[in-house]
C-alpha cells in the first residue's frame, strides 16, 4: 500500500509540472531577462567590417613593418577620447578610499570596537555585527572570508558612512593613527604640507588567460588565473625626465591633480597601469548593475592594434590620416592635430603641449584626436613581422613575454608620420611617457552591427 501510494504521487507530481509549465511539451528555451544592449557613457559604437591594414602608400620610413593586408573585426565601443585626467582620478579617488576603508575597519576589528560604540567602530567591516547578515552572508563569512596573506580578504567594507579627511574632524586616536598612515612622513614634507603617499595606493585584481587555458589540455583553471597588484598613481616626474635641459616644472606639479587640466588626457601611465584602469572600470559599472539586478556588462578593456586601426580611419578607405587626407591642413589654412609641425614650431598648431581631449574635429565614427595629443597604449605586443602571420578574423598579436607594447596615434611632440592611422611604434609596457595615455573599448553584444559600404 505503501509503494502504490508513492507511485501515484509521483505521477501526479509529473502531471502537474508538464501541464502547468505552459510550453505543451514543446522546446522553447530557457526565458531569461529582456536585454536591451546599452551604450556606455562618452562611447561611440563602431560598427564591424572588414579594412585594407598597414601602409597603402609608400613606406617613407622604411620600417617594413606594416605591409598591406585586408582583415576584419566585430563590432566595439570605442571611449569618444582619450581617458582624461578627471576620469583617471575617479579611479584613483576610489583605490584611496578603498585602502584607508580597509585600514580603518581592521583597525576596529583589533580594537574589538562595532558599529553604535562611536568612534573608529562606525568604521568596522559590515559582517561584524552578524545580527543583520542574511543566512547566505553568515555561511560566507564563516567558510570562506579571511582565506588569504592579512585574513582580512573578502570582508564587506561599509561604504555608507563618510570619510573625514579634516584632522579636527578626526573621531578618535584610532583614527588619527590610521590616516597618519597614509600621509608622506613628515620629514619629507615642505612648507607644513603633507600629502598623500602615493606608493600606498595600490590596486589588485584577478583576471583569467583564456587563450592558455583554452589550449591546456591536462591544466587545471586555477593554473591560468593571475593576480596583479599595481600602483596606479600616474608618474608625474615623467615631464622632467623625458626632457634634459628643459624647464616643464609646472607640468610636473599641476598637470595631473589640477582641476585646470581635469579634461585633458592623463599621461604618465604605464600600458600595466592602463590595464589596471580597464579591470576596475569593468567592477564599477558591474558593481552598480549587480546592485540593481541587472545583467552583467562586457569587460573594459584596452584595443588591439588592428581595432584602433580600424576606428581611427573612420570607415574611410586607404586614408592616410582619420580625417583622410593626405594633408594636415583644413581648408582656412589651420592645422587638424596636435603634433610638431614645421620642424619644431610646438605652436602653430595652437597647442604647446597637450591639448583637452575633445579638440579639433572628431573623425567619422565620433572619435576624437586618434592623431595627435598624446599616442594610445593597445593591447598588442610589438613584432615587425606580425602582420605576416596574425589572423583575418578579429587579429590581435598579444604575447606575455615581449614586453614591448604597441602605441599608436602619435603625440604633441612627434612629426606628421607618426599621425597617420598606419603607422605602427611601440613602447615597454612597464613605461611612463608624458606624451603616452590610453582609451578603452567594450565588446558589442547582440545583433552584429557592420559597416555598410
Amino acid at each position: 500500500m505503501y509503494m502504490k501510494k508513492l507511485f501515484l504521487l509521483a505521477l501526479v507530481t509529473l502531471f502537474m509540472y508538464s501541464c502547468g509549465s505552459g510550453d505543451r511539451g514543446q522546446l522553447v528555451g530557457v526565458k531569461g531577462k529582456k536585454w536591451y544592449p546599452e551604450k556606455p557613457k562618452g562611447m561611440a559604437l563602431i560598427p564591424g567590417g572588414s579594412f585594407i591594414m598597414g601602409k597603402s602608400e609608400e613606406d617613407i620610413a622604411d620600417a617594413s613593418d606594416a605591409p598591406a593586408k585586408t582583415v576584419t573585426v566585430r563590432a566595439f565601443y570605442m571611449d569618444e577620447t582619450e581617458i582624461t585626467n578627471a576620469e583617471y582620478r575617479q579611479f584613483v579617488e576610489w583605490v584611496k578610499d578603498s585602502i584607508v576603508r580597509t585600514n580603518l575597519a581592521i583597525m576596529a576589528d583589533m580594537m574589538g570596537e562595532t558599529p553604535g560604540n562611536g568612534g573608529i567602530g562606525e568604521y568596522a567591516f559590515m559582517d561584524a555585527d552578524t545580527s543583520n547578515l542574511s543566512v547566505y552572508q553568515k555561511y560566507m563569512l564563516e567558510n570562506y572570508t579571511g582565506m588569504g596573506e592579512t585574513g582580512y580578504e573578502g570582508r564587506m567594507l561599509n561604504r555608507r558612512v563618510d570619510l573625514e579627511w579634516n584632522i579636527n574632524d578626526y573621531p578618535d586616536e584610532f583614527y588619527a593613527e590610521v590616516m597618519d598612515s597614509m600621509y608622506i612622513p613628515s620629514e619629507e614634507s615642505y612648507n607644513g604640507i603633507r600629502t598623500i603617499n602615493v606608493q600606498k595606493l595600490k590596486f589588485q585584481y584577478d583576471w583569467i588567460d583564456i587563450q592558455a587555458a583554452a589550449r591546456d589540455k591536462k591544466g587545471s583553471r586555477k593554473d591560468h588565473i593571475k593576480h596583479e597588484e599595481i600602483m596606479i598613481y600616474p608618474d608625474t616626474t615623467v615631464w622632467i625626465k623625458d626632457f634634459s635641459y628643459s624647464y616643464n616644472e609646472p607640468m610636473h606639479n599641476d598637470y595631473f591633480w589640477h582641476d585646470a587640466y581635469g579634461d585633458y588626457p592623463v599621461v604618465g601611465v604605464s600600458w600595466k597601469q592602463a590595464k589596471a584602469f580597464c579591470a576596475w572600470r569593468s567592477k564599477y559599472l558591474n558593481d552598480y548593475n549587480r546592485s540593481k539586478g541587472k545583467q552583467p556588462a562586457n569587460q573594459f578593456r584596452l584595443p588591439t592594434e588592428e581595432e584602433w586601426e580600424y576606428a581611427a580611419r573612420g570607415g574611410i578607405e586607404s586614408g592616410k590620416y582619420p580625417w583622410g587626407g593626405p594633408y594636415i591642413l583644413n581648408d582656412r589654412g589651420c592645422f587638424m592635430a596636435n603634433f610638431k609641425p614645421l620642424r619644431g614650431d610646438y605652436a602653430a598648431d595652437e597647442a604647446l603641449y597637450t591639448v583637452e581631449a575633445k579638440s579639433y574635429e572628431p573623425n567619422d565614427y565620433g572619435l576624437y584626436n586618434m592623431a595627435g595629443n598624446v599616442s594610445e597604449w593597445t593591447n598588442s605586443s610589438y613584432d615587425p613581422n606580425a602582420y605576416e602571420y596574425v589572423s583575418t578574423m578579429n587579429p590581435n598579436t598579444l604575447d606575455d613575454d615581449n614586453q614591448r607594447k604597441v602605441i599608436r596615434g602619435g603625440s604633441w611632440k612627434d612629426v606628421a608620420y607618426f599621425l597617420q592611422v598606419s603607422t605602427r611604434d611601440y613602447e615597454y609596457q612597464d613605461t611612463a611617457r608624458s606624451y603616452i595615455g590610453f582609451r578603452t573599448v567594450q565588446d558589442y553584444m547582440g545583433t552584429d552591427v557592420t559597416q555598410s559600404k
